[in-house]
């Protein structure tokens, strides 16, 4: 099963199309907020079961808050993650995800792409497909592969 896992498009999708275009065909996209009204756009361009939240910058939006869903055998929570300040790190986020059980935590707003393993949970922020501020610069986003055993692999990859 591949997953693309994007954030912060910030309605400027042509980053978006590039990207599923590159890795099609995928089994889901996970959009970890800053859509801005581009909900419609990213689900009818994926072609495939689509999970998104809002996130700071979506006014208006009757996305929810946050998720929680199953991939393979992995309990996912999926936030946008501003809630539970992760501009000063991901301590809180991963707290909380601990306490609902996740597997993994998907989440954005930094608009810097981090896959951290620890052996208990898997904290992933895909950057920002538009607005990257990582060193570089480079837009970013996060493969998901679950192998045939249903081992989880993350890839960073960059436009």
């Amino acid at each position: 099963m591949k997953v693309l896992i994007v954030s912060d498009t910030h309605r400027r999708n042509d980053n978006y199309i590039k990207v599923l275009e590159r890795v099609a065909p995928v089994d889901m996209v996970v959009h970890c907020g800053d859509i801005e009204g581009s909900e419609y756009l990213i689900a009818e361009a994926a072609g495939c079961p689509v999970q998104m939240v809002v996130g700071n910058n979506d006014f208006f939006s009757d996305l929810p808050r946050e998720k929680e869903f199953n991939i393979g055998k992995y309990r996912v929570w999926l936030t946008h993650g501003h809630n539970y300040y992760v501009a000063m790190g991901n301590e809180n986020l991963k707290r909380e995800a601990r306490s609902r059980d996740a597997d993994i935590v998907m989440y954005g707003h930094t608009h810097k792409p981090v896959v951290d393993i620890e052996r208990d949970l898997i904290a992933v922020n895909p950057g920002s497909l538009t607005y990257p501020r990582q060193e570089g610069h480079r837009p970013s986003y996060i493969l998901m592969d679950i192998d045939r055993k249903g081992e989880v692999h993350f890839t960073i990859r960059y436009l």
